[in-house]
């Protein structure tokens, strides 16, 4: 027996409806979820499986959905290192989490990209709106995501950390990287 399967007896098993809530395509509270969504991390990793997570963000609808099982996402300007963009080149697999501030739940999808230029995105839809820029925020490149797994995540971890406690929010917005120094 592995010691997933261990784990898992030991624990009373998987909750019945854990089983059935991964589907390859958008549901439409999904879909909802992800329409009123203004930030995502996106997890990429090489063929070496070294990993990268990149954090995107824009007015809610931002990442397009295309149909129940494709999104198109715009690559935004920023640093320049391109380190998603790298690893598709020898790993098309993507895992995004979706966040909607202050809910406590968030949406996964796990699929394949295809990388678009930006005439590509632009012939499908607008370009992406965003609530704040400078002067790197240009709209650069694309992804299209072919969905194999989308479902909603439990809100247990955002309740463990009090991520969206408003008094820690607004303590914390005052706050610069020089007084995070150990």
């Amino acid at each position: 027996m592995s010691r997933l399967t261990e784990m898992r007896d030991e624990r009373g098993g998987v909750h019945p409806l854990a089983e059935t809530k991964v589907k390859d395509f958008l549901e439409p509270y999904v879909k909802g979820f992800i329409e009123n969504s203004p930030f995502v991390v996106a997890a990429s990793s090489n063929a070496q499986g070294d990993c990268d997570a990149s954090p995107k963000g824009g007015k809610p609808g931002f990442v397009k959905i295309l149909d129940d099982r494709t999104l198109m996402m715009p690559d935004i300007g920023g640093n320049n290192l391109f380190q998603s963009f790298e690893n598709y080149e020898s790993n098309s697999k993507i895992g995004l989490i979706f966040m909607i501030p202050g809910m406590d739940t968030t949406v996964r999808v796990n699929g394949r990209v295809t990388v678009l230029e930006k005439e590509q995105f632009i012939e499908r839809v607008e370009e992406p709106e965003l609530y704040w820029s400078d002067k790197n925020a240009e709209f650069v490149q694309a992804t299209l995501i072919e969905i194999d797994e989308a479902y909603f995540h439990c809100p247990r971890s955002f309740k463990f950390a009090g991520l969206w406690n408003t008094e820690t929010i607004k303590a914390n917005s005052t706050r610069n990287i020089a007084s995070l120094k150990s």
